[in-house]
Order: C-alpha cells, then sequence, then structure tokens
C-alpha cells in the first residue's frame, strides 16, 4: 500500500472523504518556530492533499497533513476549502520544476516537492478537479447567476397570482424586477488563478503526459528504494555467507549499483521518448497545417 492509500484510510476516510493527489513537500524557506511538537526531535515529513467530500454538494478541500519521526500516525494540521486558494504559482511554465507556491486568503506557502514529475501530477489533478468544481457550482439549479434561480425570483409568491400591468415592480422585466434582481444575484465567485504553470499541465489533451509523469515518480521511488537498501548493508559492514565466504557473483553493493544505474538509464530514455513526442505533435501540426494550405490553393 503506497503512501496516498495510508493517508487517505488514517486522516480522510473517517471524515467521510476521500484524497485525489497527495505530494510530499518541503519548505524552500522555513519557518522559524518558537516549540517544537513532542515526542521527536523535529523531524517530520509534510504532504499537500487534496480531497473531496463524500456528501452532496461536494466541496474540494486542500489539507496539510505531517508525520512526525517519532510517530507512525499520520495528522491533519491545516486544512483550506478551494474557496480560500487564491492562487497556484508554478514557478517556471518552461520547465519541469519540483517548486511551487499556493496562495490562499490568510497564509502563504512556498514549497518544494519530492521531485519534479510528482509536483507536475499535483498540479495537474488540481487544475482539473478546481475546473470541475467551480462548473459544477455554475451549474446547481437557482444557485447565484442561473437562469432558473432568476426565474424563481421573478415569479410572484404563488403560482397562480396575476399582476397588472400598471403595478411598480410587477412587470417581467421592469423596473422593480430588474432591480430586485440585481440586489439579489451577487457577482460571480472568485475562481482559482493557475500562473506560471506548463500548457501541458492546464491543457485539455494532458493524459499522456499524467502517464508518462506517473511513471517518472514510479521510477524515482524505486531507485531511492535500491539506495536506501544499498546504504544499509554498508552500514553494518559486508555479510559473509554462513560458511564465512562472501556471496558468489560480487557483493550486494555492486548489485544495487548497477540496478540504480539501470533505472537511470531507463529515466532518461523515458525523458528522451517525451521529447521526441513532443517534437512529432509539431510536426503533425506542421504537416496538417501545409496540407490544409495547398487544399485551399488547388481548390480555387
Amino acid at each position: 500500500m503506497n503512501i496516498q492509500s495510508v493517508i487517505n484510510r488514517e486522516v480522510f476516510a473517517p471524515r467521510d472523504e476521500r484524497i485525489l493527489v497527495a505530494v510530499e513537500v518541503k519548505r524552500r524557506k522555513r519557518k522559524k518556530v518558537p516549540f517544537l511538537p513532542t515526542g521527536g526531535k523535529g523531524e517530520y515529513m509534510t504532504y499537500i492533499c487534496l480531497s473531496v467530500t463524500n456528501k452532496r454538494p461536494a466541496q474540494l478541500l486542500i489539507t496539510k497533513v505531517k508525520q512526525f519521526g517519532g510517530s507512525a500516525p499520520f495528522t491533519r494540521r491545516s486544512q483550506w476549502s478551494v474557496e480560500q486558494l487564491r492562487q497556484v504559482d508554478g514557478i517556471d511554465p518552461n520547465k519541469d520544476c519540483p517548486e511551487f507556491d499556493l496562495v490562499f486568503d490568510n497564509a502563504f506557502d512556498q514549497w518544494v516537492a519530492s521531485s519534479a514529475a510528482e509536483k507536475c501530477i499535483f498540479i495537474q489533478i488540481m487544475y482539473h478537479a478546481c475546473q470541475t468544481y467551480w462548473e459544477g457550482k455554475e451549474r446547481v439549479p437557482g444557485g447565484l447567476g442561473s437562469p432558473a434561480g432568476d426565474q424563481q425570483k421573478d415569479q410572484g409568491a404563488s403560482p397562480g397570482a396575476q399582476v397588472s400591468p400598471g403595478s411598480q415592480g410587477g412587470q417581467r422585466g421592469g423596473p422593480g424586477a430588474q432591480a430586485r434582481r440585481k440586489s439579489t444575484v451577487g457577482p460571480r465567485p472568485r475562481q482559482t488563478e493557475f500562473v506560471n504553470c506548463q500548457s501541458k499541465l492546464t491543457g485539455d489533451a494532458c493524459t499522456v503526459n499524467l502517464v508518462i509523469y506517473r511513471c517518472k515518480v514510479f521510477f524515482n521511488r524505486m531507485k531511492k528504494g535500491m539506495v536506501s537498501k544499498q546504504s544499509s548493508p554498508q552500514a553494518g559492514g559486508p555479510r559473509a555467507s554462513p560458511s564465512g565466504q562472501r556471496p558468489p557473483g560480487g557483493s550486494m553493493a555492486s548489485v544495487v549499483k548497477r540496478a540504480s544505474q539501470a533505472l537511470q538509464e531507463r529515466g532518461e530514455r523515458l525523458g528522451h521518448a517525451e521529447d521526441k513526442t513532443v517534437d512529432l505533435m509539431h510536426k503533425a501540426q506542421q504537416f496538417a497545417d501545409t496540407a490544409h494550405k495547398l487544399a485551399l490553393k488547388y481548390s480555387n
């Protein structure tokens, strides 16, 4: 079971919420705190999670979850609704980078993810979740600014009531009705702004990019696991076989090193494949434009 599933089971499921994505982060600029929680030396891991409530109407929430070194359970520290999220800053719109900022109504956090791929997955899922959430808010029947809500406000108190044309404000679309409509229908709610984010993260055709980023995250985690396994035998010294001889075929460190090198090469090939895919997309678009121009030229 991965970390996201564990966080969902321990933190969000008991609160009738469902996690959409989680990213491990560290602060780019550490805040000075006057005290540290008891039961540890101040070492902890931080996760920024995006979740949705199971009850209707669904609420989209951003939660900060921490896991302190001395305790296994995860702890929910802070939580904001999507209405409080003013801006998501991707820092660099031209390349994959692990840094990003979250600006809320009452907070501003500067984060760096454990890898650029995990940050890209987080922003990509958050962008589409926010778009779906705001579109659903606008489609709510009888909501602010919806045609059904305006029609209900313009009708009389009873369905069979009729108003004479000369009565003030009684006409549909008259001065009184327009004044009431302006007073009851408020301004359009402010939506979350995504700035300095790559277009492939906020575009519609991004399923392939999401798969590529998930593969990168998988290879990075495998690489970290190999490195951790490599460091643990070195701390205890080389292990010998029961007969007192070293295992054949070289030490475990060399095996792990070769596996780590193979994973790194696969990651580089995956990056080259991504670049080639983008290049082919551009060439295909240029070919389509040229064919369209030729078709228009010879059709005349």
